[in-house]
């Protein structure tokens, strides 16, 4: 039996043309008998949108008949634009869609494009000819009321571009004003508007934390944990299990602390710091065990799979994993035993070069859980009232201050961008409204742990590149030259230069440049135009190294109760310690 992949390389390389299911079965060699499952796997590929069924039930690949498949994304304005899903080699980037050519697709939706006018390489101009899948079925919106008595639902999101008209019947007692959830139960035609029906009504907009629950809804964020998840997180308990200790390195007699924001909601890694007596740095990074608790394929996993990542609001978070996990038993909190993945590194006091490191399964005691706040106000303000109140740790934060500088100073040698831009930050009310927006406060302690967490990620993903074990790697790949040249334009209007060709270029060229604008009127344009500049970055198997940290293997380590590929990562560098066993020898 083949497989789509074999099948779909089968159709590319035999059939030049749309062909229907029985010309197929000819042309591709297969048997009469396997007419029935032929055709039951084109449906499938069309509904994939890896095929395309025209008329006559003929079958043909997109691309060979200047179709396009990919998502639609609206602009309020009513055009539109379709971005390849998969890309198509020597094809657009994008689509441009005019309003009337959606043929009523709406945001979000699967499409199939037929392309009318190619502008460059990167540009064309197409119609929707076809919807393989719609984007959503509800539509988060506020339900209003006109003239006539009749009931419709206008989207929160502007670029949903269509009025969902309600029947009666299908209220569900909403007021108008308020903001409501509705599940579609007809989609709009050239002649007939949308139809639905209200499954929830989530209240006035400016009621408290109804905005927040309105952004949930719109991007379905799935804010509730399955029964089978939360039973396994209670089984676990909300302390370590003397049992789960046996085994591994015991560092609850080392002075370890969290640094983290004012708000923060959990806490996943711990800190821990000495001086050698060759006078190296002995730097612990000491991450939250979420492997140890998490089998591969249990509720907990599946569930975590699914989220990707936990999502934080001003006043709320939507956790990946069950509160029993992000906030207890995983959560590194002060005065408790946690379990921790741990990386030791001796830090030369010089150069800054980790020349020894070590990786554990380990249990800590966090002695306290700090703030940005608090240890900027130790080592910068030098308050007398932290210094006192934190007076045994002072020397450990003094180290780290230390070390950080000796790091920094070394990763700009190396030309690691650093662009250290200015966030905004929301001040809430007592009622959760937006009451100021103000510049975040960044530093020299959101800095050091910053620069040690890049650190800890660097090492272990060193550490299995040498290994050649399988990774989930954080990639930043080269910027494009084409970008590069506009870029290159652009500032050369204003006085600079990347100094470089466009095919030559290396982290330090940008680097050189963010420093000449630092604190210069034109910073923020050139750097945000700078940062449009350089590629995404992105997870891959293959380690194809970091442009913009400059370093030639990088992942994320550091926050597996947050993140799904940290998750990934631990339980790949869990398995590179593991001694393999005689049957796995075996094979």
């Amino acid at each position: 039996m083949l497989t789509d992949t074999e099948l779909l390389r089968l159709i590319r390389d035999r059939v030049d043309h749309p062909a229907t299911a029985k010309e197929l079965l000819r042309l591709l060699g297969l048997p009469v008998e396997e007419r029935s499952t032929l055709r039951r796997r084109l449906r499938d590929l069309v509904a994939s949108g890896a095929l395309v069924e025209i008329r006559g039930h003929r079958f043909g690949l997109p691309d060979r008949m200047n179709l396009v498949v990919g998502r639609v994304s609206t602009n309020p304005r009513g055009f539109a634009f379709v971005d390849p899903d998969p890309p198509v080699e020597d094809g657009p980037s994008s689509i441009y869609i005019a309003g009337s050519n959606l043929n009523q697709a709406v945001h979000g939706d699967r499409v199939v494009v037929r392309v009318e006018h190619r502008r460059d390489r990167d540009r064309a101009e197409g119609r929707i000819v076809r919807i393989l899948e719609r984007g959503s079925e509800q539509v988060v919106g506020r339900y209003e009321v006109d003239e006539g008595g009749h009931g419709f639902v206008v989207p929160f999101d502007r670029r949903l571009v269509i009025d969902m008209q309600i029947p009666s019947g299908a209220t569900r007692g909403a007021a108008a004003g308020e903001m409501v959830t509705a599940r579609v139960t007809r989609w709009p035609t050239p002649t007939r508007p949308a139809l639905g029906e209200i499954v929830e009504i989530l209240g006035p907009l400016d009621a408290p934390g109804v905005d927040t629950t309105v952004i949930i809804r719109k991007y379905a964020l799935p804010d509730t944990h399955g029964d089978d998840a939360i039973a396994e997180a209670t089984r676990l308990g909300t302390a370590v299990n003397p049992r789960d200790i046996d085994g591994r390195t015991d560092f609850r007699g080392w002075a370890t602390v969290t640094i983290d924001g004012e708000h923060a909601r959990d806490f996943d890694d711990a800190i821990s710091i000495d001086r050698l007596s060759n006078g190296n740095f002995w730097l612990g990074v000491h991450i939250a065990d979420v492997a140890h608790y998490v089998p591969e394929g249990s509720a907990l996993d599946r569930e975590a799979y699914e989220r990707g990542t936990s999502v934080y609001f001003p006043e709320r978070a939507v956790h990946m994993f069950p509160s029993e996990l992000a906030t207890g038993l995983c959560s590194l909190n002060p005065h408790v035993d946690r379990l921790v993945q741990s990386v030791l590194m001796e830090v030369d006091r010089r150069s800054g070069v980790v020349v020894r490191y070590e990786l554990h399964d380990g249990v800590i005691h966090s002695d306290e859980r700090m703030t940005y706040r608090d240890v900027n106000a130790i080592l910068t303000d030098r308050d007398p009232a932290m210094l006192a109140r934190y007076e045994p740790l002072v020397p450990m934060f003094e180290r780290m201050h230390e070390l950080f500088e000796i790091l920094h100073a070394r990763r700009r040698r190396r030309g690691s961008i650093d662009f250290d831009l200015q966030e905004s930050e929301f001040v809430l009310d007592d009622a959760g409204l937006v009451e100021a927006v103000v510049a975040a406060e960044r530093n020299v302690a959101h800095r050091l742990i910053e620069e040690f967490m890049l650190l800890a990620n660097e090492t272990v993903a060193a550490h299995l590149e040498r290994q050649g074990a399988p990774a989930l790697y954080r990639i930043h790949e080269v910027p494009d030259p084409v970008k590069v040249e506009t870029f290159e334009d652009f500032i050369g209007t204003l006085g600079y230069s990347l100094a470089a060709p466009a095919d030559q270029l290396e982290p330090r060229h940008f680097q050189r440049l963010v420093e000449q604008i630092r604190g210069k009127p034109e910073e923020r344009p050139i750097a945000f135009l700078l940062l449009r500049t350089m590629q995404k970055a992105r997870y891959d198997a293959a380690n194809l190294g970091h442009f913009g940290l400059a370093a030639e293997a990088y992942t994320h380590f550091t926050s597996p109760i947050r993140r799904y590929p940290d998750l990934v990562f631990h339980r790949a560098l869990r398995a590179s310690r593991r001694p393999m066993s005689e049957d796995e020898r075996a094979e």
